[in-house]
């Protein structure tokens, strides 16, 4: 099979699609890989490496979709890589459609197979191809946040471990999932005193068992947000429906109650965020003010640490590429369920209920 890694295009992605480490394994089975010139750069992975893992470098984004049979990139195709997609073409990539209903559009409009990392779901319900970005993600908000609750970019003015004699600064974490779970451990280990709150009471018994006596746990419902928002420092978002809008537990009129320079940091952004007020922004401009709460929301948090963030991605989603590859789609998920739950369009056709019910489709209009 042809197999395209084009440079992402999107503002301050510098990942890419995939290391050399993988083209050698996709050109070790017999498969041709088109590889952007300067599509790892960002990644710290150059031309040259990529030549030597066999890839076959091609100077434009163009000629990478209209070579390949199959695309594998990392974010959704922006408005300008729309036309580019081809009829019966692959992409491999996180598509968040939910999030974007004209993203769902032009994928319908182009009659490509959509397969989306997002919802490759395993059987005991994980989600492997999610798992390593939402991990760097979980650990990011923390970095982040602890770096906006700074008094010169507005926060607070806390430093989340305290010191002797001040009290550490308190980290509220909606979702005990993957990002909440790595946010908690990040929080808890700066000493910060962290509150993890979430539907699933199986979760809530296993970070219990887990975390130090400084994470505590607590039923997620509105009556305790809005009661812990009031006296927390910073917020995290991890809350996750696969391949569905993220419900908004907190909502516009919630954010008078919280103190001047609350830090909210909405992981769940891709999916249209756990924040009434979350809107995307970007690396460039990461961070907004409403009623003097800052809410920080980057759509590609795991793009400013893109080597570790692509090398993570790569791991997980080689074996699945090389399966697609071998195979070909039709095969390669009906021998898979796993990557069958990927399917999210087919050919002008969503086939992912969640999508339907993200935008009030009847199935029979799509």
């Amino acid at each position: 099979m042809k197999i395209g890694v084009p440079k992402e295009i999107k503002n301050n992605e510098s990942r890419v699609g995939m290391t050399p480490a993988g083209v050698f394994e996709l050109v070790k089975n017999g498969h041709t890989v088109y590889v952007q010139s300067g599509a790892g750069e960002g990644s710290g992975f150059f031309d040259g490496d990529y030549k030597s893992a066999g890839a076959i470098l091609l100077d434009t984004i163009g000629l990478v979709y209209a070579m390949s049979e199959m695309i594998v990139k990392v974010k959704e195709p922006i408005e300008e890589e729309y036309d580019l997609v081809q009829k019966d073409q692959i992409v491999f990539t996180y598509f968040h459609f939910a999030s974007s209903e004209p993203l769902t559009k032009a994928m319908i409009k182009s009659e490509s197979i959509c397969i989306a990392y997002e919802t490759v779901e395993d059987e005991d319900g994980a989600l492997p191809l999610l798992t390593p970005m939402s991990e760097v993600a979980g650990r990011m908000s923390i970095q982040q946040g602890a770096r906006y609750l700074e008094k010169p970019v507005k926060g607070r003015g806390v430093l989340l471990g305290g010191v002797p004699g001040v009290q550490p600064g308190k980290v509220l974490v909606l979702g005990a999932g993957v990002v909440g779970i790595q946010a908690a451990k990040m929080a808890a280990g700066l000493g910060a005193h962290v509150t993890i709150m979430d539907v699933n009471m199986k979760r809530l018994r296993y970070v219990n068992d887990v975390m130090p006596s400084h994470v505590i746990t607590e039923f997620s419902n509105e009556f305790n947000i809005r009661k812990h928002i009031k006296t927390h420092d910073l917020i995290i978002g991890g809350v996750l429906l696969k391949g569905a809008k993220a419900p908004k537990l907190i909502t516009r009129d919630m954010l008078k109650s919280m103190r001047p320079g609350t830090v909210i940091v909405d992981v769940a952004v891709d999916q249209g965020g756990c924040v009434e007020t979350t809107r995307p922004t970007t690396h460039e401009d990461p961070v907004y003010i409403i009623d003097d709460v800052v809410h920080y929301s980057v759509a590609n948090m795991p793009g400013a640490v893109p080597y570790t963030s692509t090398v993570a991605l790569t791991n997980v989603t080689l074996p699945y590429v090389l399966k697609l590859a071998n195979l070909g789609w039709e095969e390669a998920t009906d021998n898979d369920e796993s990557l069958q739950k990927g399917l999210n369009i087919i050919k002008g056709e969503v086939v992912y209920r969640e999508i339907i019910e993200a935008f009030d489709w009847e199935a029979e209009a799509v």
